[in-house]
């Protein structure tokens, strides 16, 4: 009776093989190697809107600073996948809608190893993050909200 159960489970134990990658709990998020630039339309509202254009890796990116009641607004200048923990020059330009004088900033990104699926999981990417802000230009994102601010009362 013995022999016959475990020769009855030995298929479903074979079927039920770890990868590494379940043995990892790993997930399956997707994400690219890039220097990304995040900012709130409402900071740019007074000068009627902005172009803004993000340079990186010898590509550059461009938008318009969008309606000011969405809440952020983003670039991203994607990166090659195994570009690793490189130092590299990030240009914006701010040009204000209605005239004025763009404004330029370089600032340099250190690219940070992220494993959005789990340590030892695949992939692994380098990024980087920026605000552009329409007087400082490029500065941290830390403290930026993400969501839309409402009035008090």
């Amino acid at each position: 009776m013995r022999k016959t159960l475990l020769l009855a489970a030995l298929p479903v134990l074979a079927l039920t093989g770890c990868t590494t990658e379940t043995a990892l709990n790993c997930t399956k998020k997707g994400m690219d190697s890039a220097v990304s630039v995040v900012w709130q339309p409402a900071d740019f509202d007074r000068t009627g809107g902005a172009t803004i254009r993000v340079c990186a890796n010898g590509e550059c990116e461009e938008a318009t600073s969008r309606n000011p009641e969405d809440p952020f607004a983003s670039l991203s200048i994607r990166l090659p996948e195994d570009i690793g923990p490189k130092k590299l020059p990030v240009e914006l330009t701010v040009t204000p809608a209605k005239g004025g004088k763009p404004l330029k900033d370089t600032k340099t990104a250190e690219l940070v190893k992220e494993q959005p699926n789990g340590p030892g999981c695949e992939p692994t990417v380098w990024r980087a993050a920026f605000r552009a802000h329409p007087e400082k230009g490029l500065i941290s994102p830390e403290g930026l909200s993400l969501q839309p601010s409402r009035p008090a009362g």
